[in-house]
């Protein structure tokens, strides 16, 4: 559904929201963002702060936004802003978080925010490193999606030449990335452009919705298919990615399988849940897994 302005909240929902913040005299909509049915900084007579809510608070992207608000006091607070309240309205499920105030990165080759994220991204990762929840797992997840193997079974007809004929190599490789991912620290698993706020020299991460248990070497995996999809080239990408000390710590057999099951999931969702932006998630994707595979 389309997202909701304040306006056109339930009137339940808008006095639930200003239950917990007092009178709301000004509304700012985000301009991008799709995963909330309605998210927005709120100016308030308690101050400012950023709200986001779903509609189907029983359905699947209300157990998402639950597990956000789950997971959210374990989250280093340097890195990702406070949950400051919780709650429920007329169907609807309504979170509260520090505002953070910011604009989107920019991951481009020569961007002054790559360093930032970088910084982000380690302190994530330091933080996070002994924090496990009752929560979803990642290589659960991708073992149900076993893109490859599906692609495998019906491949679509414009698969690249080269997949195609070395179908059985990508999903071993794929079989061998579900291993790997298995872990029992929480990643963020979501991490791109619109999910890293800067400002004041500093990033936050935000969005847990899908954090899931894993291994948390996937976080820089998926970041460095978001720097090729900006721009940087495979080589440039990694070398970026190096200077984490958790990517430093990560195999090559890992780096290589993570790469060729991202290729395949952004392939798969580009052709069976497609929107705009996958096409070049996809061609990121295969750039960065063909580069690992040296070819």
């Amino acid at each position: 559904m389309p997202r909701s302005t304040w306006e056109a909240l339930p009137v339940a929902v808008r006095t639930a929201i200003e239950r917990e913040t007092g009178r709301v005299h000004d509304v700012v909509l985000p301009d991008a963002g799709r995963n909330s049915d309605f998210s927005a900084t709120l100016h308030t007579e308690a101050g400012t702060l950023f709200c986001k809510g779903i509609a189907d608070a029983d359905g699947k992207r209300g157990r998402m936004h639950r597990h956000e608000a789950a997971v959210n006091p374990l989250l280093p607070p340097e890195v990702a802003p406070r949950l400051l309240w919780r709650a429920e309205a007329d169907g609807w499920l309504l979170l509260g978080f520090e505002h953070s105030p910011g604009h989107h990165v920019d991951l481009s080759p020569g961007s002054t925010d790559l360093d930032l994220v970088r910084e982000a991204v380690s302190a994530m990762a330091a933080g996070l490193s002994t924090v496990s929840v009752d929560g979803p797992s990642l290589a659960e997840q991708w073992a149900r999606l076993a893109a490859w193997r599906r692609l495998a079974k019906d491949a679509p007809a414009d698969l690249d030449t080269w997949a195609r004929d070395h179908i059985d190599e990508l999903t071993n490789w794929e079989t061998t990335a579900v291993e790997h991912v298995a872990g029992s620290t929480l990643a963020h698993t979501d991490l791109h452009a619109l999910n890293l706020l800067g400002n004041g020299g500093k990033v936050q991460i935000v969005d847990w919705a899908w954090s899931r248990n894993a291994n948390p070497a996937v976080d820089p995996a998926f970041l460095v298919t978001r720097l090729i999809e900006a721009g940087h080239a495979p080589a440039a990408a990694e070398t970026w990615a190096e200077q984490l000390p958790l990517w430093q710590r990560t195999s090559a057999e890992t780096k290589t399988a993570f790469a060729v099951a991202i290729w395949g999931i952004w392939g798969y969702l580009e052709r069976h849940q497609p929107l705009a932006h996958r096409p070049a998630l996809t061609a990121a994707a295969r750039s960065w897994a063909r580069f690992r595979l040296d070819l």
